[in-house]
């Protein structure tokens, strides 16, 4: 087994977490297998990975190892197509995003996109977690929400406009606030430290509270009480839906709550600043083809549903 693919396997036992699985799918020996990364340690000077009876694991070194394998593996990928047709975009594609994006927006129109593209085997995360791009290595993450400095490349893919909400059976109860003032004597359904709402991966609120736009435009928060604090995008939504207090979230995905009176709309003349929307990734002299199809892609099928939300929002 030649040094790349010793790199190929390492990448695999590592997502595996098993050496007993990756031989049982690839064909190859386990104690090839074995053989073969324990010279790959050797080489980098280093473990790579930490055997247990029960699983494998990477080491903190094994992590960057990881990351850098998959980069290179992808770039030697890219080199080998080099001179194939546009539309002969094969590999493993890794990719993180929000919950609620993967479960409404990119899941119902994945067939068709993967129906184009059958040699390309999409890796697809989607929790509220904010991910390490390099270290778990993926490919490219689509986070919703402010992000921090770092040395990632973003894209910018849109923004999400965000309505204030809460179920027709809370408001029956507590009364349709009309004005800021009101909210005194409202609870909020407040989302957790570091996470932005509904964002999986934003910077988030530096403290919980109602947030809106001042006319001029200006962010303002109101801080406001609240018996609830979840850090997921279906729990955030889930405990509106269950009478727990307002909450503050991009209107995609709620169209048909909000139809059937389950979700009402409130104070429209507060509404929270919109989310931007990007597509992350680690700076490198040139992405690869299929990260760029897919970023493509992606932001084609965002236009398309941020344009259907203005005009449902349009009076």
């Amino acid at each position: 087994m030649d040094h790349l693919d010793a790199m190929r396997a390492f990448v695999r036992v590592a997502e595996l977490e098993s050496f007993s699985r990756c031989a049982e799918l690839s064909g190859i020996p386990k104690a090839t297998l074995s053989a073969a990364i324990r010279r790959l340690e050797e080489r980098m000077g280093t473990r790579l990975l930490q055997r247990t009876t029960r699983r494998v694991q990477l080491t903190t070194d094994g992590q960057i190892c990881y990351a850098r394998c998959r980069e290179l593996l992808a770039d030697m990928e890219e080199f080998d197509g080099l001179f194939r047709q546009e539309g002969q975009i094969s590999g493993q594609l890794r990719v993180d995003m929000p919950s609620r994006m993967a479960r409404h927006l990119v899941i119902p129109a994945l067939p068709d996109f993967l129906a184009r593209h059958p040699a390309l085997q999409l890796m697809l995360s989607s929790t509220d977690r904010r991910v390490d791009l390099v270290r778990e290595g993926f490919d490219c993450v689509v986070r919703v929400g402010s992000l921090e400095p770092s040395s990632l490349v973003a894209r910018p893919l849109g923004h999400y406009r965000q309505i204030n909400c809460a179920s027709a059976a809370y408001l029956a109860r507590h009364g349709v606030p009309q004005h800021l003032a009101d909210l005194a004597h409202h609870r909020l359904v407040h989302y957790g430290p570091g996470v932005g709402t509904g964002s999986g991966g934003g910077q988030g609120r530096p403290e919980p509270g109602f947030e809106y736009l001042r006319e001029d435009g200006s962010r303002a928060l109101l801080p406001m009480a609240g018996a609830l604090t979840v850090n997921d995008s279906e729990t955030y939504l889930a405990a509106a839906l269950a009478g727990l207090g307002i909450i503050q979230m991009p209107r995609v995905g709620v169209e048909e709550l909000l139809a059937r009176g389950e979700l009402v709309s409130i104070l429209p003349s507060w509404q929270a600043p919109p989310l931007p929307i990007h597509a992350l990734y680690a700076h490198r002299r040139q992405l690869a083809p299929r990260v760029q199809l897919f970023i493509h892609w992606l932001g084609e099928l965002l236009a398309r549903s941020l344009a259907g939300e203005s005009e449902a929002a349009a009076p």
